[in-house]
């Protein structure tokens, strides 16, 4: 098999999530990384490019996108991993050019330039993959499928949340200055950063989609211009409600993104630090353990796991398997066989539900947590 010719944009010297791409696509061994734009800086751009070693190195990503589609080898998809307000005009250069686009979360820094980049995709050969890599876990899967198939009844309540405390301080290192400068992040903070997980995750989770919310934002560190913290009342398609919280001022979390869903029927949970474990609950019977490759796991979990039971598989493994069904849908569109409904990564309207999810937290926040519609 052809490994896929990839390109990356942002991810150079010394940024967290550009690596944690590059192994992603490395894993299952499916992807080539071959040529880059990695730094907003000429200088650092050529020194990060050296140092992974890549065939053709950009200074910037216009540059990269023209050249790239005129080489008879030139690559077929590209990686953007640069902070978000880059991502609308690096997505549509290679679009335009139908060049494959793997973009990180959110998926704009603005509701303006999603509807716009929307407009762009649509547009476009290419396809579009938002790296919302938690629905790849294997668990995740398996409550999707759970819950798809009618396990826990009609949905009722959906609790989402994900605090981490490593903004708890004022802090000026390289990864909180560009995530709490609204020209760069966007509106929202941590609604921005980790809030569009927890709403990608429970909608992916149930099927729904939320329709309406109340939200109050708040910037507990004196002089932060974006939310640090965020509490938001949900109202899903077909009557299911829902609490979402986010934060990264909460000592003593980490990671702690951690969904639970209960129906007429029962109840699921999962939590991403403990992330091979799912609960399942029938009502008035004894809770459950389903375990990643184990008995009682299904085949939605099956397809997206590596190796035997008790052996974790995580962060990095959720994210190769939005990688490899990039890969799939590629290597379907080269063939002439893709089916939509086989697409299990999410997609540019998944991007911009997120983009529309930010966007009315702010604006009920603004309006003293009144509800409003996404």
């Amino acid at each position: 098999m052809t490994r896929i010719r990839l390109g990356m944009v942002g991810g150079g010297n010394d940024a967290f999530i550009g690596g944690v791409h590059r192994i992603a696509a490395r894993i299952d061994d499916r992807f080539e990384l071959v040529a880059g734009a990695l730094s907003s800086t000429p200088e650092k751009a050529q020194a990060s490019g050296q140092a992974l070693r890549l065939e053709r190195i950009y200074d910037d990503f216009k540059q990269m996108a023209i050249r790239e589609a005129r080489l008879k080898n030139g690559i077929e998809a590209v990686s953007i991993v640069t902070p978000n307000h880059v991502h609308y005009a690096a997505a549509r250069e290679f679009l335009k050019r139908g060049i494959h686009v793997i973009c990180d979360k959110p998926l704009t820094s603005t509701l303006a330039d999603a509807k716009k980049l929307v407009k762009a995709a649509e547009a476009s050969d290419a396809l579009f993959v938002l790296t919302h890599n938690y629905t790849g876990y294997p668990m995740v899967r398996q409550a999707r499928e759970m819950i798809a198939s009618g396990q826990i009844g009609n949905i009722r309540v959906v609790q989402v949340e994900y605090p981490q405390d490593w903004l708890t301080q004022d802090e000026t290192f390289k990864q909180a200055e560009w995530r709490t400068d609204p020209a760069r992040s966007g509106a929202g903070g941590s609604t921005g950063d980790i809030g569009t997980h927890a709403h990608n995750l429970a909608c992916f989770v149930t099927g729904l989609r939320v329709e309406s919310l109340a939200a109050d934002l708040d910037a507990f560190v004196p002089g932060r211009q974006v939310d640090d913290n965020g509490h938001v009342m949900l109202r899903f398609e077909g009557g299911a409600k829902g609490m979402l919280w986010c934060s990264q001022v909460a000592p003593g979390n980490e990671n702690a993104l951690r969904v639970r869903v209960y129906g007429d029927k029962g109840g699921l949970e999962w939590a991403q630090e403990d992330p091979n474990y799912l609960w399942y609950t029938p009502f008035g019977e004894p809770k459950r353990l389903i375990t990643r490759n184990g008995s009682g796991a299904g085949d939605a979990a099956g397809r997206v796991s590596r190796i035997p039971p008790g052996h974790p598989e995580g962060y990095l493994e959720g994210f190769a398997n939005i990688y490899t069904e990039a890969a799939n849908a590629i290597e379907a569109r080269r063939a002439g066989t893709e089916s939509d409904s086989a697409v299990m990564y999410p997609t540019i309207q998944d991007g911009l539900r997120g983009v529309q999810f930010i966007d009315a937290c702010v604006r009920s926040s603004q309006r003293n947590a009144a509800w409003v519609t996404l």
